[in-house]
């Protein structure tokens, strides 16, 4: 029987030994494995990943938990895509006082943005009401253009009367020269073919 129990308890004292071997050596394999401190560290790992899939997911990770970039210099740079522009920062991830430095840089940049809308539609109101303006000029000079074109009626010259006519329908003054001129000319003209008779053609010879 003490040879039993005495296999019994080298055998414990084996296993155990074994059991913390493992230990210590899975401890030393975790601290060899540490987290990544920054993106950088995270991306590189995700590099090792098994299949692609894992890469992809793995970069994912890191994109969330590192919001920083190392800078060359020293340092990390954060960019934020709201404002189209980059900080400087401290660490891996922008600190509270960092982020609301962050925050107070966007809210200027959304009141340049307003001010620059409004000069542009200013500017634009402006062009538009000078670009009617003148189209209203232009129509005005078209049509006082036309208006100079068409011609304007002329009064037809009156015919000069002559010497002694009395104009169509103007009442006759008795004893006035131009009313009694017409007769004076016809008694005239009977007496002249009185004293100068119409000499008559001859007569026909017969055949």
């Amino acid at each position: 029987m003490s040879v039993v129990f005495a296999s019994r308890r080298a055998a414990l004292l084996v296993a155990a030994a074994g059991f913390f071997l493992l230990t210590h050596t899975h401890a030393q394999a975790q601290w060899w494995k540490r987290a990544p401190v920054d993106f950088e560290e995270c991306a590189d790992a995700a590099e090792k990943a098994a299949t692609k899939a894992e890469k992809t997911s793995a970069l994912a990770d890191c994109n969330a938990k590192f919001a920083g970039r190392r800078k060359a210099g020293g340092g990390y740079t954060y960019y934020d895509f709201l404002q189209d522009r980059t900080f400087d920062i401290a660490g891996p991830n922008p600190t509270p006082e960092e982020q609301k430095k962050i925050d107070e840089a966007y809210t200027g940049y959304l009141a340049n943005q307003r001010r620059s809308n409004e000069a542009a539609q200013a500017t634009a109101r402006q062009q538009r009401e000078q670009q009617e303006k003148q189209a209203q000029q232009f129509q005005q000079v078209a049509l006082r253009t036309d208006v100079e074109r068409v011609p304007v009626p002329v009064e037809r010259p009156k015919v000069q009367q002559s010497v002694g006519q009395r104009p169509k329908g103007a009442p006759c003054t008795k004893g006035s020269f131009s009313c009694e001129w017409p007769r004076l000319s016809e008694s005239l003209n009977e007496l002249k073919k009185l004293f100068n008779p119409t000499p008559s053609k001859p007569a026909a010879k017969k055949g």
